[in-house]
């Protein structure tokens, strides 16, 4: 056998992801905010990239460098040769330095030796980044303990305790030993000291259970009432359950009293430190806006807060003039910038083109709300607009529109088929919206259970099985039938 090495050629069709298939694909998934993070990125990253300055002056780094030499005596001197047309009315200021410092400023604003220069505040701190932080739980308990008359080692022993603490103001996970050894005590110090973190504000905060947590509530606000105490300890299962006839033979009562008690409990606070917590609320700007003119939807983008893009006209012409390393250097920036600048355009027209595509399949929801939404799936969308499945689900991710009935996420518009007798098929989100009112008007006394909830449906000509309605209730947070029964 003779072993040798040729050559040969041959033709194939395979899929291959270049970079400019990987850049568009990776922005169409970002959210609004994650978009608006990748080009500051890339702003800082890459000098063939500026921002539009939306009609503000900018001036070129030649003009800028040959402005640069010049003193504050002669930019002065300029000012003074062009003033403002209110300038001569204006009456002299006494002192010059006044009118010197306006002009070094302006010029240093004006002038720079980077490519362009706009005249802008949005390097400044926002003034949400300016305010002081939140109270913490922590901080409001140690603020009272270090008023309190405690000793300095009893306070070492109350910062330890508040320490683990979690974020609902709850001590879990740890026992009393195990804060004695941390703190070098003995364990009645520990209880000495935790007992009177308990009294507290927040009541009820540094508990070991739910149980703990009411009873400290009980006893601080209604010391007296004995029975309230007495439910909490011993009948908090039976709480849960409604169970109030036997919470009513257990504390031989009437079952109006019950209700005051059970009012009494309700009322208090599970989560102490609820007030103090950290979570932040975050704000959805939506990516689409859909307007009803007339008897027609209009989709507009919202491009407010991302930069607009656009390429340096000085390093363009750098890149005709440059050789060796600094031309391909320059020219991988260039070819680079001019990708994300068409994969945005791109990404913002897919997105146009998907929600208007959505608008037409959910017209009747525009209209009339959650209950015409219609059964809907990808590859509906997908056929409608000529892309591909997986196109469709990555431009949907994370993005959000607001219409005339609120703001939605557009994977909201997806949902699965539910056969209707009546031969108008229904979606999963309209018959969860119809068991949730269901049940709101529902009897408090006699709530329907899933059995009833479905023989209604079917009187709607809505088919659908009782343990369907069970898991669409549990995803709405609905309880079971036993434990919404309420005392009237």
């Amino acid at each position: 056998m003779e072993i040798r090495q040729e050559l040969s050629t041959k033709l194939l069709q395979k899929l291959v992801l270049t970079p400019q298939l990987q850049l568009a694909i990776k922005l169409l998934q970002l959210s609004r905010l994650e978009l608006a993070e990748e080009i500051r990125s890339q702003l800082e990253s890459n000098p063939v990239l500026e921002e539009e300055s939306d009609g503000e002056p900018t001036v070129a780094f030649d003009e800028a460098a040959s402005e640069r030499p010049n003193t504050v005596a002669e930019n002065d001197g300029l000012a003074a040769r062009e003033p403002e047309p209110e300038a001569e009315e204006r009456e002299a200021p006494s002192s010059g330095s006044e009118s010197e410092w306006a002009h070094l400023i302006e010029d240093y604003n004006r002038f720079s030796t980077g490519p362009s220069v706009r005249v802008s505040n949005d390097e400044f701190p926002s003034v949400e980044a300016t305010v002081a932080r939140k109270t913490t739980l922590a901080d409001h308990l140690m603020w009272q303990i270090q008023l309190s008359e405690l000793s300095e080692r009893d306070r070492e022993i109350g910062a330890v305790i508040v320490g683990n603490l979690n974020e609902d103001g709850y001590l879990k996970d740890v026992t009393s030993e195990d804060l004695a050894r941390q703190a070098g005590v003995e364990v009645a110090d520990v209880e000495r000291v935790l007992s009177r973190i308990q009294s507290l504000d927040p009541v009820g905060v540094a508990a070991r259970d739910l149980k703990e947590c009411l009873l400290i509530q009980a006893r601080t606000y209604h010391p007296d009432n004995r029975r309230l105490a007495l439910l909490i300890e011993r009948f908090l299962p039976e709480l849960e359950r409604k169970n109030f006839a036997q919470i009513a033979r257990g504390l031989r009562c009437s079952l109006e009293e019950v209700k005051v008690l059970v009012d009494t409990v309700t009322r208090m606070e599970p989560r102490p430190g609820r007030a103090y917590s950290s979570e932040e609320v975050v704000y959805l700007q939506p990516d689409v806006y859909v307007f009803k003119v007339g008897d027609e939807y209009v989709t507009v983008l919202n491009d407010d807060g991302l930069p607009k893009l656009k390429i340096s006209p000085y390093y363009e012409e750098t890149l005709a003039k440059a050789n060796g390393d600094t031309r391909d250097f320059l020219q991988e920036k260039y070819r680079y910038a001019m990708w994300l600048v068409r994969s945005l355009q791109q990404r913002q027209s897919t997105l146009r083109k998907v929600t208007e595509s959505i608008v037409r399949f959910q017209r009747d929801f525009l209209e009339k709300g959650v209950t015409a939404l219609k059964p809907l799936v990808l590859r509906d969308v997908a056929e409608d607009v000529g892309m591909h499945e997986s196109t469709i689900s990555r431009v949907t991710t994370n993005k959000y529109v607001h219409t005339p009935q609120g703001i939605f996420e557009l994977k909201y518009f997806f949902n699965s088929r539910i056969v209707s007798e009546s031969g108008d098929d229904c979606s999963s989100k309209a018959v969860k919206s119809r068991i949730r009112a269901l049940v709101e008007a529902e009897d408090p006394q006699n709530p329907l259970s899933d059995q009833q909830i479905v023989e209604l449906l079917r009187k709607e000509h809505v088919v659908i099985a009782r343990r369907t309605v069970a898991k669409y209730r549990e995803a709405l947070g609905i309880l079971p039938s036993a434990r919404r029964r309420r005392l009237v």
